[in-house]
């Protein structure tokens, strides 16, 4: 396993700042890039991902993509984006039967919610984007790179 490197933190943001906060993570974000975001049901996985995909200048996010596994944009400035919802895989078989492995080999950006249900498939390099609740109910982010 490799070791993770916190490139970046953001304590104590709020659902205001996410605009903002959404610029500063592209910043981080070569492309392609695969990034596992990871945090408790509630946490605000999937409106940080619409904060994301807005700022890269696409208008209508379709929502998460819960039982569509897999819902892909074309960005004018990021190219294609790949937004997927894996919680409802359950099994390596269900992982087998939807392609994900030849998904991943497109050049693009991936934000992956529930990434360990497909943990045994992801790129050997990838980000990590952990999002905590704080006690305020402000938000804690942080970004980590594989080395």
């Amino acid at each position: 396993m490799n070791a993770k490197k916190l490139l970046v933190s953001w304590p104590s943001t709020s659902l205001a700042d996410l605009t903002n906060l959404a610029t500063e993570i592209w910043a981080h974000i070569p492309d392609p890039a695969f990034i596992a975001v990871v945090g408790e049901m509630g946490a605000g996985k999937t409106t940080t991902i619409a904060a994301l995909i807005r700022t890269a200048q696409i208008e209508h996010f379709e929502g998460s993509p819960t039982f569509a596994i897999v819902q892909s944009y074309v960005s004018p400035s990021k190219g294609k984006i790949f937004h997927l919802d894996c919680y409802r895989i359950e099994n390596e078989s269900d992982l087998l039967n939807l392609g994900l492995e030849e998904l991943f080999e497109q050049r693009a950006v991936f934000f992956v919610e529930w990434s360990e249900k497909i943990e045994q498939i992801l790129p050997i390099q990838h980000y990590w984007l952990y999002i905590r609740t704080n006690p305020d109910l402000s938000r804690t982010l942080e970004l980590y790179h594989d080395n």
